[in-house]
């Protein structure tokens, strides 16, 4: 594992994401940006499911400061004029106050059960948690742990699982459908068992990654992304493609998905059966990427229909391979974290935004090929994602983690 200062290359990569990421926040501040379209990022309502990873990147930023004078062609004269370290404090303030306005912004998502779904943990975990872990700010503590009550009430008790959308579908009934993203939401109610000694939270965590584990998670491996239950008895009644090519199908983003959200379920939990899910999909992504850095969409798509990539799905994986990398035995460690550094650096070097310009930070991400939107663009995510795998190659840890600052 790596414990030691970061590399030419990662501390270049990080001072550059820093760089990026603050002068990207002059321009959005408290928005809640989605995909970069011809290199400008969009602003989404504060309900939309990507809404936390903007001010996570921000808390990422202002926590894991960056060796380079911060100064842009957006600053003013008084702040070219000001020491690398009065910049730096200037703009640690900055962005923690765009992130709590974003928070508090988030709240309002809260008190509406129309507003709210399965990915509150891709919100809360990034946005209050991770302000109450900085500062033991106990307003955003108040937040998560409300959160992380209407997650908990999404879980359905005849099928074991925790329910993913709200909106009506003549495809499916989606009061019966849970997903795979629904791993890595799984950590804000760890959280919440860990934060209050309460042990139901984590209880139906399992339950529900267990669900997961059987009837997502197929023999060869693969991972499907949506799964249809009867909401009234829980049988089991379909897969669907969902972002996928079809049935039967390998999203690559839901199986980073599963990666990652598998090893967090062991880094909270110590049972062996989610570390063996992982490795195993682990081992999947890696055969099926091969020798490439970014994967197609799909790792099952047809040649015709391998015309977009996702960076998302790299980004992802990697964060998750060099969290893996830190629960293995000793012996294994050291392949999964040059599998994920590897992606990482491929990713900068390759696929970042610093030789095309734009807001994102890496580029050739896709939201949902089947309904042909935003392909080969920077997400929002994937920008996450790909600073957070920075981060653990820093030796700290992201913020879905159970010992994250």
């Amino acid at each position: 594992m790596n414990t030691t200062a970061p590399t030419h290359w990662q501390s270049e990569a990080w001072n550059w994401v820093v760089q990026q990421t603050s002068t990207t926040a002059q321009a959005i501040q408290d928005h809640f940006p989605h995909v970069a379209e011809q290199g400008e990022y969009d602003r989404r309502e504060a309900e939309w499911w990507t809404a936390g990873f903007w001010p996570g990147l921000l808390w990422l930023v202002q926590s894991t400061p960056s060796s380079l004078t911060l100064a842009t062609e957006a600053d003013s004269a008084y702040d070219k004029e000001m020491s690398t370290g009065e910049q730096a404090t200037e703009r640690s303030s900055a962005l923690s106050s765009w992130a709590e306005s974003c928070e508090v912004q988030l709240e309002q998502c809260l008190h509406d059960p129309e507003k709210v779904d399965h990915d509150l943990g891709f919100t809360w975990l990034l946005s209050g948690v991770a302000h109450y872990r900085l500062s033991g700010n106990t307003e955003s503590r108040r937040r998560g742990l409300l959160a992380a009550n209407l997650l908990a009430a999404r879980y359905n008790v005849r099928g074991r699982y925790i329910r993913a959308w709200n909106f009506g579908s003549p495809l499916m009934d989606t009061r019966g459908v849970a997903i795979i993203d629904s791993m890595m939401n799984l950590p804000l109610l760890y959280w919440a068992s860990k934060e209050t000694g309460d042990p139901r939270y984590q209880a139906l965590a399992m339950e529900h990654a267990d669900t997961v584990a059987k009837e997502f998670v197929r023999e060869d491996h693969s991972i499907c992304h949506a799964v249809e239950f009867d909401p009234w008895t829980g049988e089991k009644l379909k897969e669907h493609g969902g972002q996928g090519f079809a049935p039967g199908s390998a999203w690559a983003r839901g199986t980073a998905w599963a990666l990652h959200g598998f090893t967090l379920s062991y880094a909270y939990t110590g049972e062996q059966r989610y570390l063996d899910i992982a490795k195993q999909t682990a081992q999947f992504f890696l055969t099926e990427l091969g020798e490439e850095i970014v994967p197609f969409w799909d790792f099952r798509a047809p040649d015709e229909h391998r015309i977009a990539w996702d960076s998302s799905a790299a980004a992802i994986a990697a964060s998750g391979l060099l969290e893996l990398a830190r629960h293995v035995p000793e012996n294994e460690q050291s392949f999964y974290q040059r599998a994920g550094e590897l992606i990482v650096q491929g990713l900068y070097e390759q696929f970042s935004s610093k030789e095309i310009g734009g807001e994102g930070l890496i580029a050739k991400g896709t939201v949902h090929y089947p309904e042909q939107k935003y392909l080969n663009v920077s997400i929002i995510y994937g920008d996450y994602f790909f600073a957070e795998a920075l981060v653990k190659l820093q030796g700290k840890q992201g913020l879905f983690t159970p010992d994250a600052y």
